[in-house]
């Protein structure tokens, strides 16, 4: 697993880092006092099915609280999706998120990757359903897409559920970094129309708790949650966890400042970073990929800047780096430090 992830601040002399996606704006006050309440309750067992959890996150989204499935971070999702579901073909278009070819991996199959072009945008083509054949079981897919930053359109999502809904196909959306781009982009208003759809969110990205672990699933086919659930060990949400999902399900004004916030300063990033003559690609998350000849990793690391090099990520070559969009001052940092370079 060594360097397939960002945010390798422990084996390396970090002061700022780039290479995890996380707010900018950072916990949410109200986020950071209920996880200091919830240290009061670790002499107890959490509550085993959530309720108070499940409760909050169905008031935030408007969904009924038993579409919802919790998870230790999105990444144990994935996994109990794959031995719930047992695919025997799984396609992943490339490149994308590892989490996905990792969780795949575990199931006794063929794992198919369709790889996207730089000259297309990296977008999915026309030909792509010509690959969801009836063996393919299972689809991962991520809106907006990591790391190139692009979204696809409701309108392309709608196809593609179809598509695969006539075939058997269960879908995985990984919508994780949506909140960044606007809630019209999401598919979580058309949950009800398909029952193949399998919705994946976390708290990490947009409310920037990596560290406490909460990702969630919302789904309609209740037989499709009952298999995915069997596959989670009990008490597999903390106390901690619970308590930070309550306090975030009421930051709707955070989420909405977020989302501006984060487009202004995108912006400035990719203005900055074309003027030092490099390549970057159109980006709706808060995060760029761009691409350049200079070993920039490297040349940023020894300036304690950690970037994502984005090398080893299927579908990417050398010369491939993913840069979070951060704060105006951290953003004038690395610009700074790239014109030393």
């Amino acid at each position: 697993m060594q360097g397939i992830h960002g945010g390798d601040i422990y084996s390396n002399q970090v002061k700022a880092d780039f290479s995890v996606n996380v707010n900018p704006l950072g916990i949410p006050k109200a986020v950071e006092a209920a996880l200091y309440e919830a240290i009061e309750n670790c002499n107890k067992y959490p509550d085993i099915s959530a309720e108070t959890l499940k409760k909050a996150v169905s008031g935030m989204l408007t969904v009924p609280k038993e579409d919802l499935l919790f998870g230790n971070g999105a990444s144990e999702l994935f996994m109990a999706i794959v031995h719930g579901i047992q695919p025997k073909k799984t396609v992943i278009p490339i490149p994308s998120f590892y989490g996905y070819e990792y969780a795949a991996g575990v199931a006794d199959g063929e794992i198919l990757y369709y790889e996207t072009e730089e000259e297309n945008g990296f977008s999915l083509q026309k030909d792509f359903l010509s690959v969801l054949t009836e063996d393919v079981d299972l689809l991962f897919l991520a809106n907006p897409n990591n790391p190139t930053g692009s979204l696809m359109s409701r309108k392309v999502l709608r196809n593609v559920l179809s598509h695969c809904m006539d075939n058997g196909i269960y879908v995985v959306l990984d919508e994780c970094f949506i909140e960044f781009c606007g809630k019209e982009y999401s598919m979580l208003q058309e949950i009800e129309a398909f029952s193949n759809l399998i919705l994946v969110r976390a708290f990490t990205k947009i409310f920037a708790i990596p560290g406490v672990r909460l990702g969630y699933l919302v789904c309609n086919n209740q037989l499709l949650l009952e298999k995915i659930g069997r596959q989670l060990p009990e008490w597999n949400i903390s106390g901690f966890a619970q308590a930070a999902g309550c306090a975030c399900a009421m930051q709707t004004a955070f989420v909405e400042k977020t989302a501006t916030y984060v487009e202004k300063e995108r912006q400035f990033l990719e203005v900055g970073l074309k003027q030092a003559g490099y390549k970057v690609f159109p980006s709706k998350a808060n995060f760029l990929l761009i691409y350049c000849e200079q070993p920039l990793y490297d040349r940023l690391l020894e300036k304690g800047i950690l970037i994502r090099d984005c090398e080893n990520f299927r579908g990417l070559s050398k010369g491939f780096y993913r840069i979070a969009v951060k704060s105006r001052e951290e953003n004038k940092t690395l610009l700074k430090a790239i014109g030393e370079i």
